[in-house]
């Protein structure tokens, strides 16, 4: 409205040195604004560190226990193979007798290998020893009852045992198998009870 009367000044371009540094504070960044992008920077820095740090040590903990499960796994593969190979092998025999302990029906198995001269005796249904006893395993020979193992089942073991042993070379032939209940360090010679005595 006052234009017209010619009271508003006329524009005017600013002096360059002016314009200089106006334009140069407007492109300029605040100041500390390069301090703060460092720690920003440093920042990422130590949360990238500390998440490949987990990263690497959770990696390093499966991979040992996978591996650790995987050794048991096919150490275990190998013992069934063992144990299948030594029971279908073709010199293998298989004897079943049937036991009775302390008014209990149980059943001993023997697979005698007569090639690699290795057994696998398995008592099941048995009776538990007493604190003081075992029951003991002899090989007949020609030589008379020769000490082959003594297995031992307590109370809190499962009725099912198993155990492998191999006929001393110089044992000679292995006729027969017996089993008497012994003294729990196990005796030289058969003094207690017998369970079974067979010829093979």
């Amino acid at each position: 409205m006052t234009d017209w009367l010619g009271m508003t000044p006329n524009p005017r371009d600013p002096r360059p040195e002016l314009r200089a540094r106006v334009l140069a504070r407007a492109v300029r960044p605040p100041l500390g604004a390069g301090r703060r992008r460092w720690v920003w920077r440093a920042a990422a820095a130590v949360v990238v560190l500390v998440l490949g740090g987990g990263a690497a040590y959770w990696a390093r903990d499966t991979i040992a226990a996978l591996s650790a499960e995987r050794n048991r796994l096919a150490a275990e593969l190998a013992a069934v193979r063992d144990t299948l190979g030594f029971v279908r092998g073709p010199a293998t025999r298989v004897v079943w007798v049937p036991v009775t302990t302390n008014g209990r029906l149980g059943a001993v198995t023997i697979f005698a290998d007569s090639a690699t001269r290795r057994w696998l005796v398995r008592c099941e249904g048995m009776a538990p020893n007493q604190p003081d006893e075992t029951y003991q395993f002899w090989f007949v020979t020609a030589g008379g009852l020769k000490r082959a193992a003594v297995m031992t089942m307590d109370e809190d073991d499962a009725t099912v045992m198993a155990m492998t042993f191999e006929v001393p070379a110089d044992m000679g032939p292995v006729t027969g198998a017996a089993m008497s209940i012994e003294p729990r360090s196990g005796s030289v010679e058969p003094r207690g009870p017998m369970v079974f005595h067979l010829r093979l």
